[in-house]
Protein backbone atom coordinates (compact mmCIF):
# COMPACT_ATOMS: atom_id res chain seq x y z
CA UNK A 1 0.00 0.00 0.00
CA UNK A 2 1.30 3.46 -1.15
CA UNK A 3 2.55 6.17 1.96
CA UNK A 4 -0.51 7.91 0.49
CA UNK A 5 -3.15 5.12 1.28
CA UNK A 6 -1.37 4.34 4.53
CA UNK A 7 -2.32 7.86 5.40
CA UNK A 8 -5.77 7.92 3.99
CA UNK A 9 -6.36 4.40 5.69
CA UNK A 10 -8.95 6.01 8.39
CA UNK A 11 -11.26 6.93 5.52
CA UNK A 12 -15.19 5.41 6.65
CA UNK A 13 -15.91 2.43 4.54
CA UNK A 14 -19.52 1.85 3.59
CA UNK A 15 -21.06 -1.35 5.05
CA UNK A 16 -22.91 -2.06 1.86
CA UNK A 17 -21.38 0.05 -1.41
CA UNK A 18 -24.39 -1.31 -3.54
CA UNK A 19 -27.21 -0.25 -1.56
CA UNK A 20 -28.20 3.10 -2.09
CA UNK A 21 -30.00 5.19 0.66
CA UNK A 22 -32.72 7.67 0.11
CA UNK A 23 -32.18 11.17 0.50
CA UNK A 24 -34.52 14.53 0.15
CA UNK A 25 -33.26 17.10 -1.44
CA UNK A 26 -33.83 19.87 1.37
CA UNK A 27 -31.89 23.10 -0.19
CA UNK A 28 -31.16 24.22 -3.60
CA UNK A 29 -28.30 27.03 -4.01
CA UNK A 30 -27.44 28.50 -6.72
CA UNK A 31 -23.98 29.12 -7.31
CA UNK A 32 -23.26 30.18 -10.78
CA UNK A 33 -25.27 29.59 -13.95
CA UNK A 34 -24.55 26.11 -14.47
CA UNK A 35 -23.38 25.16 -10.83
CA UNK A 36 -25.68 24.35 -7.80
CA UNK A 37 -25.24 22.85 -4.50
CA UNK A 38 -27.55 20.68 -3.23
CA UNK A 39 -27.95 19.90 0.42
CA UNK A 40 -29.45 16.55 1.28
CA UNK A 41 -30.74 15.11 4.09
CA UNK A 42 -30.93 11.21 4.17
CA UNK A 43 -32.93 8.39 6.02
CA UNK A 44 -29.75 7.47 7.46
CA UNK A 45 -26.60 8.98 8.63
CA UNK A 46 -23.68 9.13 6.22
CA UNK A 47 -20.15 9.21 7.78
CA UNK A 48 -17.48 10.32 5.47
CA UNK A 49 -13.81 12.15 5.28
CA UNK A 50 -13.20 14.78 3.32
CA UNK A 51 -12.19 13.16 -0.35
CA UNK A 52 -14.61 10.45 -0.43
CA UNK A 53 -17.18 10.65 -2.43
CA UNK A 54 -20.98 9.47 -3.21
CA UNK A 55 -22.65 8.15 -6.01
CA UNK A 56 -26.19 10.13 -6.31
CA UNK A 57 -29.36 8.46 -8.44
CA UNK A 58 -31.79 9.61 -10.33
CA UNK A 59 -34.46 7.02 -9.93
CA UNK A 60 -35.52 5.48 -13.60
CA UNK A 61 -32.55 7.33 -14.88
CA UNK A 62 -28.97 6.58 -13.21
CA UNK A 63 -26.10 7.63 -11.41
CA UNK A 64 -22.97 9.72 -11.25
CA UNK A 65 -20.16 10.19 -8.57
CA UNK A 66 -19.83 13.27 -6.82
CA UNK A 67 -17.57 14.15 -3.84
CA UNK A 68 -19.38 16.35 -0.84
CA UNK A 69 -18.75 19.78 -0.21
CA UNK A 70 -19.83 20.27 3.18
CA UNK A 71 -18.50 19.62 6.76
CA UNK A 72 -17.93 15.96 7.06
CA UNK A 73 -19.03 17.05 11.21
CA UNK A 74 -22.70 16.66 9.52
CA UNK A 75 -23.32 13.17 9.47
CA UNK A 76 -26.85 13.82 9.21
CA UNK A 77 -27.51 16.03 6.06
CA UNK A 78 -24.14 16.36 3.24
CA UNK A 79 -24.04 18.92 0.42
CA UNK A 80 -23.21 18.07 -3.25
CA UNK A 81 -21.99 21.02 -5.72
CA UNK A 82 -22.69 19.96 -9.48
CA UNK A 83 -22.31 21.52 -12.71
CA UNK A 84 -24.54 20.59 -15.65
CA UNK A 85 -22.69 18.79 -17.85
CA UNK A 86 -24.79 15.29 -18.97
CA UNK A 87 -27.97 13.33 -18.86
CA UNK A 88 -27.80 13.08 -14.52
CA UNK A 89 -26.83 15.83 -14.18
CA UNK A 90 -28.90 17.99 -16.29
CA UNK A 91 -32.13 16.05 -14.77
CA UNK A 92 -30.35 17.46 -11.40
CA UNK A 93 -30.35 20.72 -12.12
CA UNK A 94 -34.27 20.59 -13.18
CA UNK A 95 -34.93 19.05 -9.68
CA UNK A 96 -37.00 21.53 -7.05
CA UNK A 97 -36.80 21.00 -3.27
CA UNK A 98 -38.68 17.65 -1.55
CA UNK A 99 -37.36 15.56 -4.52
CA UNK A 100 -36.18 12.43 -3.61
CA UNK A 101 -32.60 10.86 -4.83
CA UNK A 102 -30.74 7.56 -3.99
CA UNK A 103 -27.25 7.95 -2.35
CA UNK A 104 -24.67 4.98 -2.13
CA UNK A 105 -21.57 5.65 -0.03
CA UNK A 106 -19.05 6.95 1.29
CA UNK A 107 -16.48 5.31 -0.88
CA UNK A 108 -12.81 5.72 -1.95
CA UNK A 109 -10.21 7.52 0.34
CA UNK A 110 -10.02 10.97 1.37
CA UNK A 111 -7.57 13.58 2.00
CA UNK A 112 -4.70 12.32 4.28
CA UNK A 113 -4.85 15.22 6.58
CA UNK A 114 -2.28 13.45 8.77
CA UNK A 115 0.45 14.17 6.28
CA UNK A 116 -0.67 17.89 6.49
CA UNK A 117 -0.60 18.65 10.46
CA UNK A 118 1.83 20.91 11.75
CA UNK A 119 2.85 22.15 7.69
CA UNK A 120 2.03 24.71 5.73
CA UNK A 121 -0.80 23.76 3.11
CA UNK A 122 -1.31 25.06 -0.28
CA UNK A 123 -4.85 24.27 -1.91
CA UNK A 124 -4.98 24.79 -5.68
CA UNK A 125 -8.22 24.66 -7.16
CA UNK A 126 -10.33 25.42 -9.82
CA UNK A 127 -14.23 26.27 -11.27
CA UNK A 128 -16.33 23.45 -9.36
CA UNK A 129 -13.16 21.22 -8.35
CA UNK A 130 -13.24 23.53 -5.95
CA UNK A 131 -16.32 21.44 -4.39
CA UNK A 132 -13.98 18.97 -2.83
CA UNK A 133 -11.42 21.52 -1.58
CA UNK A 134 -14.48 23.33 -0.01
CA UNK A 135 -14.91 20.22 2.14
CA UNK A 136 -11.13 20.05 2.85
CA UNK A 137 -11.18 23.11 4.34
CA UNK A 138 -14.09 22.71 6.59
CA UNK A 139 -11.64 19.66 8.00
CA UNK A 140 -8.95 21.83 8.23
CA UNK A 141 -10.69 24.70 9.85
CA UNK A 142 -12.52 22.14 12.37
CA UNK A 143 -9.05 21.63 13.68
CA UNK A 144 -6.99 24.84 12.53
CA UNK A 145 -4.56 24.35 15.75
CA UNK A 146 -3.36 21.33 13.59
CA UNK A 147 -2.86 23.15 10.43
CA UNK A 148 -1.09 26.75 11.12
CA UNK A 149 -1.09 27.82 7.60
CA UNK A 150 -3.40 27.21 4.70
CA UNK A 151 -2.68 29.17 1.34
CA UNK A 152 -5.55 28.87 -1.11
CA UNK A 153 -5.17 29.68 -4.56
CA UNK A 154 -8.67 29.56 -6.64
CA UNK A 155 -9.65 30.92 -10.50
CA UNK A 156 -12.58 30.65 -12.49
CA UNK A 157 -13.46 31.74 -15.66
CA UNK A 158 -15.35 34.85 -15.04
CA UNK A 159 -16.48 36.37 -11.56
CA UNK A 160 -19.48 34.80 -12.10
CA UNK A 161 -18.19 31.55 -12.39
CA UNK A 162 -16.76 31.63 -8.59
CA UNK A 163 -18.45 29.09 -6.51
CA UNK A 164 -19.33 29.76 -2.42
CA UNK A 165 -18.45 33.32 -2.87
CA UNK A 166 -21.17 33.85 0.13
CA UNK A 167 -17.48 32.00 2.46
CA UNK A 168 -14.99 34.21 1.59
CA UNK A 169 -14.99 37.07 4.04
CA UNK A 170 -15.75 34.36 6.56
CA UNK A 171 -12.71 32.25 5.53
CA UNK A 172 -10.35 35.27 5.18
CA UNK A 173 -10.71 36.40 8.93
CA UNK A 174 -9.56 33.15 10.33
CA UNK A 175 -5.56 33.51 11.30
CA UNK A 176 -3.60 32.16 8.83
CA UNK A 177 -5.76 31.30 6.35
CA UNK A 178 -4.72 33.28 3.12
CA UNK A 179 -7.07 33.29 0.36
CA UNK A 180 -6.50 34.28 -3.23
CA UNK A 181 -8.55 34.79 -6.00
CA UNK A 182 -8.29 35.10 -10.06
CA UNK A 183 -10.34 35.27 -13.14
CA UNK A 184 -9.14 34.22 -16.63
CA UNK A 185 -10.24 37.24 -18.20
CA UNK A 186 -11.15 40.91 -17.18
CA UNK A 187 -14.61 41.93 -16.31
CA UNK A 188 -16.57 45.21 -15.05
CA UNK A 189 -16.11 45.49 -11.14
CA UNK A 190 -13.27 42.80 -10.90
CA UNK A 191 -10.02 44.16 -9.11
CA UNK A 192 -8.16 41.05 -8.45
CA UNK A 193 -5.95 39.11 -10.34
CA UNK A 194 -6.49 38.20 -14.00
CA UNK A 195 -5.01 35.09 -15.79
CA UNK A 196 -5.31 31.39 -15.02
CA UNK A 197 -5.00 30.09 -11.63
CA UNK A 198 -1.26 29.36 -11.70
CA UNK A 199 -0.71 32.91 -12.49
CA UNK A 200 -1.32 32.96 -8.62
CA UNK A 201 1.95 31.06 -7.67
CA UNK A 202 4.35 33.51 -8.47
CA UNK A 203 2.45 36.18 -5.88
CA UNK A 204 2.19 34.23 -2.89
CA UNK A 205 4.73 33.01 -0.44
CA UNK A 206 5.54 29.57 -0.91
CA UNK A 207 7.58 26.69 1.02
CA UNK A 208 7.80 23.93 -1.38
CA UNK A 209 10.57 22.20 1.08
CA UNK A 210 7.55 21.56 3.67
CA UNK A 211 4.29 22.34 2.31
CA UNK A 212 2.03 19.89 0.76
CA UNK A 213 0.11 20.56 -2.24
CA UNK A 214 -3.45 19.74 -2.56
CA UNK A 215 -4.99 19.99 -6.63
CA UNK A 216 -8.11 19.67 -8.04
CA UNK A 217 -9.88 20.99 -10.96
CA UNK A 218 -10.17 20.40 -14.92
CA UNK A 219 -7.50 17.85 -16.16
CA UNK A 220 -6.16 20.52 -18.28
CA UNK A 221 -5.69 23.12 -15.13
CA UNK A 222 -4.73 20.05 -12.73
CA UNK A 223 -2.28 19.04 -15.48
CA UNK A 224 -0.05 22.99 -15.79
CA UNK A 225 -1.18 23.25 -11.74
CA UNK A 226 1.03 20.06 -11.11
CA UNK A 227 4.24 21.15 -13.39
CA UNK A 228 3.64 24.60 -12.91
CA UNK A 229 4.26 23.00 -8.83
CA UNK A 230 7.25 20.78 -9.89
CA UNK A 231 8.64 23.83 -11.43
CA UNK A 232 8.88 25.62 -7.99
CA UNK A 233 10.33 22.59 -6.40
CA UNK A 234 7.42 20.52 -4.68
CA UNK A 235 8.14 16.80 -4.76
CA UNK A 236 5.93 14.79 -6.09
CA UNK A 237 5.32 12.95 -2.96
CA UNK A 238 3.96 16.11 -1.70
CA UNK A 239 1.01 17.32 -4.31
CA UNK A 240 -2.26 15.37 -4.37
CA UNK A 241 -4.47 15.26 -6.60
CA UNK A 242 -7.88 14.57 -6.84
CA UNK A 243 -8.24 11.86 -9.92
CA UNK A 244 -12.09 11.88 -10.28
CA UNK A 245 -12.61 11.31 -13.82
CA UNK A 246 -14.25 8.62 -15.34
CA UNK A 247 -15.12 7.18 -12.29
CA UNK A 248 -18.34 4.91 -12.64
CA UNK A 249 -19.43 2.20 -10.33
CA UNK A 250 -17.73 3.73 -7.83
CA UNK A 251 -16.61 -0.28 -6.42
CA UNK A 252 -13.57 -1.05 -8.97
CA UNK A 253 -16.14 -3.10 -11.14
CA UNK A 254 -16.41 -1.66 -14.17
CA UNK A 255 -12.48 -0.58 -14.95
CA UNK A 256 -13.16 2.95 -17.22
CA UNK A 257 -11.51 4.63 -14.23
CA UNK A 258 -8.17 2.55 -14.47
CA UNK A 259 -4.96 4.39 -13.77
CA UNK A 260 -2.05 1.73 -14.55
CA UNK A 261 -2.61 -1.12 -11.69
CA UNK A 262 -5.11 1.72 -9.61
CA UNK A 263 -9.19 2.51 -9.66
CA UNK A 264 -9.48 5.87 -9.17
CA UNK A 265 -12.84 5.11 -7.30
CA UNK A 266 -10.91 2.20 -4.90
CA UNK A 267 -8.00 3.52 -4.54
CA UNK A 268 -8.20 7.31 -4.83
CA UNK A 269 -9.74 9.25 -5.84
CA UNK A 270 -7.06 11.31 -3.95
CA UNK A 271 -3.36 9.87 -4.97
CA UNK A 272 -0.24 11.71 -4.65
CA UNK A 273 1.70 13.01 -8.37
CA UNK A 274 4.74 10.57 -7.38
CA UNK A 275 1.89 7.14 -7.92
CA UNK A 276 0.42 8.24 -10.84
CA UNK A 277 3.23 10.23 -12.98
CA UNK A 278 4.57 6.89 -14.56
CA UNK A 279 1.10 6.19 -16.42
CA UNK A 280 -0.07 7.43 -19.39
CA UNK A 281 -3.31 9.88 -20.30
CA UNK A 282 -3.53 10.15 -16.85
CA UNK A 283 -4.80 14.13 -17.44
CA UNK A 284 -7.42 12.46 -20.32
Amino acid sequence: MSSAAEAAEKSVRCANPYRPVRAVVEEIIEETPNIKTFRLKPDEPIRWVTGQFVEVAVPGLGEAPFTPSSNQKDTERFEVTIMKAGLVTGRLHGLSRGAELGVRGPLGRGYPLEKFEGRPLLILGGGVGFAPLRSLIYALLNEKERFPRIVVCYGARTPADLVFKRMYDEWSKVPGFELNLSVDREAPGWSGNVGVVTTLLDKVRLEPDRMPAVVCGPPIMMKFGTLKLLELGFKPDSIYLSMEKNMSCGVGKCGHCRIGPYFACKDGPVFTYEQVKPYRNIWD
